[in-house]
């Protein structure tokens, strides 16, 4: 990675943190869940909107998602409606999925880096929308996220930027850390938390990676690699 030489350094011994959300700092995968409360409000094809969901959702797990594809499905429901509903429903689903699923052992991890003053993050392929709310609840000021275009303060329905997916993940941390005035080099430790193996670049990128609540395919590559394996949920 090519490195900002007017980047200052952090102060000496700064660590940054970054999470993973779905399944690592959730249960649950936030995408899948709100793209299902979408089915039980109503406001898209229940049945076709639930195989094409889960058809998805298995591929992100084979490690085959093509994320344009992917957000292309996403992204379109928000382009429906106009921002001052989705908000209404986005509360609603704060509140009977997300906020239920939170649990003391990720609040707990969280609040051990925090509690040293290490910058933190959410690194996220999820969309911006969804996990804004969701970052907040984890008291993490900063959230990197699938941007979302708008236009006349509506939703286009297109991602906006990198997706903050696999490689994407390393570019747009990168980038957000420029646009601190920082770099990677002035952090004495980096540490990710994640439980899959699409995320292999940015566990990759920093000086330690946590296997997190793994999957399969994680979890082997932890084995082979001695990585650190954490399980929040158990």
């Amino acid at each position: 990675m090519n490195h900002d030489p007017t980047a200052r350094q952090a102060p000496a011994g700064a660590r940054l943190a970054l999470f993973d959300l779905d399944y690592t700092l959730l249960p649950i995968d936030s995408d899948y869940e709100w793209a299902r409360f979408l089915i039980r409000l109503g406001v898209v094809d229940g049945a076709e909107y639930e195989r094409r969901n889960d058809a998805f959702f298995q591929q992100y797990h084979d490690g085959t998602l093509d994320i344009h594809e992917f957000l292309a499905f996403q992204l379109a429901p928000l382009a429906a409606h106009p921002r001052s509903q989705l908000e209404a429903w986005l509360r609603r689903f704060m509140q009977e999925v997300i906020e239920p699923a939170i649990r003391p052992a990720a609040c707990a991890l969280v609040e051990s880096h925090r509690g040293r003053g290490d910058l933190c993050a959410i690194v996220t392929a999820t969309n911006e929308f969804v996990t804004a709310p969701i970052a907040r609840a984890f008291g993490i000021e900063h959230l990197i996220a699938t941007g979302i275009e708008t236009l006349d303060d509506r939703y286009t329905g297109r991602p906006r930027g990198t997706p903050s997916f696999r490689e994407g993940k390393v570019r747009r941390t990168g980038e957000w850390l420029t646009g601190l005035g920082h770099d990677w080099r002035g952090f004495a430790q980096s540490f990710f938390y994640s439980d899959s193996a699409n995320d292999l670049p940015l566990l990759e990128r920093v000086t330690d990676p946590v296997a997190t609540n793994p999957d399969a395919r994680l979890a082997a590559l932890a084995g082979e690699r001695g990585w650190p394996v954490l399980r929040l949920f158990e």
